[in-house]
């Protein structure tokens, strides 16, 4: 770092400092090469590594990359130098909720958005494995436009740490939102006591202070032990049942976020997903006529066909980055989150495109024609990060061959990986002549010309700044 300009491995100019603790700083910045704000979590690697934290470090970066929601922030990129470990996050403009319910308790309105938006990224942690246990207003922050984001995963863990019990056993969290299970020390349900967590902070945001408080720090464990606790006079009925069911100081009948979604209080303002002109007409016309939207997406108008025919050409250049030995997305994403998988064909780009069509009916998906080889499936629901939307390009490789990539270009990418592995593979077996990176399946060898010396030159640049970033990766991966 030069500390004399501020600036950050020549890549982020550093500004005031956000807060800190025991082992990290954390400071405003800009990016050099975009100009977006950023917060920078400074990690004393000293420090770290004298208490024993270093998988903690290395899990909360792990947790962090698996968990990526609108309600939670982001990490962009990690770094690090021989001292110090640099976490690049969102910035959050607008501050703690802490600070805004320091002030007094908010709207039941206000409240209410902002509990939902927590419901929302909690659901979504859970469905990746990954149990937070220290939610408190403190780890809660604002952006510009006053939307919550779960930050602080520092203390989450992951489904892989329960015990043959099927259990957490590791005692944390901050007193007053801790479940009553975690303090007894007997093993606990990750996501219930993430559940009461979110009673409490319910609780607070709209009350002004806690639910559970005693200066006596025993007498305040007995008070959540048996969820003794008042709810002011302003509160209404269903939130204080809502409440009841979440502070239940039983976990096995405690409510689950399921449920917790289908509260009615909870559901009051929820915003309906929007529907863009194309697709209104397109749910007009299915509602006008089933049978006649039925039949359009299953076959496409002969004209319609002949565009998508015309399938991109791939040069030498895009063929060797489709190869094995060039392919490195392994070395930056896990292959069970990848957003994109391709398969040889030696069909025509007609037939293909038969077979995609035939598979979204199977699958219930709407089919949208883009010309020029490309064909998009949306879902016909929304899923946990919106309406799942699906590309699928195809490419011709010589007048025998097709490519064709299938990218996920909107949604969850858990609910993409479904429905590829278990909807679109089975049903594209008898077309698929080899999936890329699959063994087993007979290699398509391509024989062509050795790569002059310039363009060899070429593809090299093209490389390095993957070939940076890996290093740095390598750098953070070889703490002791």
């Amino acid at each position: 770092m030069d500390t004399r300009s501020g600036v950050l491995m020549e890549r982020y100019e550093l500004g005031r400092l956000l807060g800190q603790g025991t082992f990290a700083k954390v400071y405003y910045a800009r990016s050099l090469k975009t100009g977006q704000s950023v917060a920078i979590k400074m990690i004393d690697k000293e420090k770290v590594l004298r208490v024993g934290l270093v998988d903690q470090i290395k899990r909360e970066i792990s947790v962090m990359r698996m968990v990526r929601h609108p309600n939670i922030v982001q990490l962009y990129e990690v770094m690090a130098t021989k001292t110090k470990i640099y976490f690049v996050i969102e910035f959050a403009k607008g501050g703690e909720l802490f600070d805004k319910v320091a002030k007094g308790r908010l709207k039941e309105d206000a409240g209410r958005k902002y509990f939902q938006q927590l419901v929302n990224a909690v659901d979504f942690c859970h469905s990746r494995g990954v149990y937070h246990r220290d939610l408190k207003p403190e780890n809660l922050l604002l952006d510009e436009n006053e939307n919550l984001k779960v930050s602080d995963f520092g203390l989450s863990a992951l489904a892989e740490s329960k015990r043959q019990d099927g259990l957490l056993h590791t005692t944390c969290g901050t007193p007053a939102y801790v479940a009553p299970e975690v303090i007894n020390r007997k093993g606990y349900d990750g996501a219930k006591a993430d559940i009461w967590s979110c009673g409490v902070i319910l609780y607070v945001i709209l009350a002004g202070y806690l639910p559970f408080h005693d200066s006596n720090l025993m007498e305040m464990y007995r008070k959540i032990g048996k969820a003794e606790y008042k709810c002011p006079n302003w509160f209404p009925a269903e939130v204080r049942k809502l409440l009841s069911k979440m502070l239940d100081p039983n976990p096995n009948t405690r409510i689950s976020i399921a449920k917790i979604k289908e509260n009615s209080w909870y559901k009051k303002g929820l915003n309906k997903p929007t529907i863009t002109d194309a697709e209104s007409k397109m749910a007009s016309s299915s509602n006008a006529d089933a049978a006649s939207a039925s039949c359009e997406n299953s076959s496409m108008a002969a004209e319609e066909k002949q565009e998508l025919v015309k399938a991109a050409n791939l040069n030498a250049f895009d063929i060797i980055s489709l190869s094995a030995g060039y392919d490195l997305s392994g070395l930056f994403e896990e292959s069970h989150l990848r957003k994109e998988e391709r398969f040889i064909s030696r069909q025509p780009a007609s037939v293909i495109i038969s077979k995609l069509e035939e598979v979204a009916k199977r699958l219930k998906m709407r089919v949208r024609k883009k010309g020029g080889g490309l064909i998009q499936f949306e879902g016909m629901k929304e899923g946990r990060k919106g309406i799942l939307s699906i590309d699928a390009e195809i490419f011709v490789v010589a007048p025998s061959f097709h490519l064709v990539e299938v990218k996920k270009s909107n949604g969850d990418t858990l609910e993409y990986q479904k429905i590829l592995k278990e909807g679109m593979r089975p049903a594209l077996q008898d077309i698929v002549w080899a999936w890329q990176g699959e063994q087993q399946q007979p290699q398509l060898e391509l024989h062509l010309e050795p790569v002059p010396p310039q363009q060899q030159e070429q593809l090299q640049q093209q490389q390095q700044p993957q070939q940076k970033e890996q290093l740095q990766q390598q750098q953070l991966d070889q703490l002791p």
